[in-house]
């Protein structure tokens, strides 16, 4: 019943009291006062990496805009990004994805790096390389994982490597993306991350590879609340999307039918 309860016993109670008390009114108000609440959830999502690395396009790619799109992320081949900025969803204001500052310099400290684009205010971070994962990576998402919060580490621009193996007679796709995982994988722990999860993303093609496989790992380890904020903020990329969308959008029918149940039992004083 986890997914169906999302307002509390006392407030239920508040608003059965005001019923009580003939004040249908102040209910009205108490219920209309929640639901604003529910329509002001946050969600900040930090995207982080080397420069070069894709993390322009990923955020237009994660809001279901083009590069060149109004309202889009800066982008090219020189790093664009030098204080954090926020990209909210164009249906979706309150979901926010952050460009921040590239990493890897000679001077980077990740502890320094997270004071400065001011962690706090992130729900999870994703760190992304369009090549190796490097020591500042792993130095990061060990700073992170100190806050106790998640990351999430994308392997980017898979579309342009496969082209390239599609020249070679032996070339197989999942092969392929396999060895480029596994690679992955390995320098990860290589500079002593264990156990890393790493998702192969095209940004121009985000149906294609993980990214429906990243989108349920960071929903099912978000709170609630935020985990529906998430999933209908997300473009309509894959028929998988639109279905967990459609099962979102139920639940919440479910829910007001709830409220509206637990309030209309209360007999209301002549």
């Amino acid at each position: 019943m986890d997914d169906f309860y999302f307002v509390e016993h006392a407030e239920i109670e508040d608003i059965k009291m005001s019923l009580a008390n003939e004040d249908l009114p102040s209910a009205v108000d108490k219920i209309k006062d929640y639901f604003a609440q529910l329509d002001s959830v946050e969600l900040n999502i930090a995207v982080t990496g080397e420069s070069g690395s894709g993390k322009s396009t990923f955020i237009n790619a994660f809001r279901g805009l083009g590069d060149e799109d109004e309202g889009s992320a800066a982008t090219g081949v020189v790093e664009t990004t030098t204080e954090p900025a926020a990209y909210p969803y164009p249906k979706f204001p309150n979901v926010k994805l952050w460009d921040l500052p590239g990493i890897g310099t000679p001077r980077f400290k990740a502890d320094e790096y997270l004071k400065q684009v001011q962690f706090e205010q992130y729900d999870f971070f994703i760190i992304i390389t369009s090549e190796r994962f490097r020591e500042c990576h792993v130095n990061l998402a060990a700073e992170i994982d100190k806050m106790k919060k998640k990351f999430y580490f994308i392997r980017s621009k898979i579309d342009s490597n496969i082209e390239a193996e599609k020249r070679k007679k032996t070339f197989n796709e999942q092969q392929t993306l396999d060895l480029i995982r596994n690679n992955c994988i390995k320098g990860l722990e290589e500079i002593g991350l264990k156990s890393p999860s790493v998702f192969l993303i095209s940004c121009f093609e985000l149906s294609l590879y993980d990214f429906n496989h990243l989108e349920k790992t960071i929903e099912q380890e978000l709170p609630q609340h935020k985990r529906d904020v998430l999933i209908l903020a997300l473009p309509n990329i894959s028929l998988e999307i639109n279905e967990r969308k459609k099962k979102s959008l139920q639940k919440n029918i479910w829910k007001l039918a709830l409220l509206s149940a637990s309030v209309a039992a209360v007999p209301i004083p002549s």
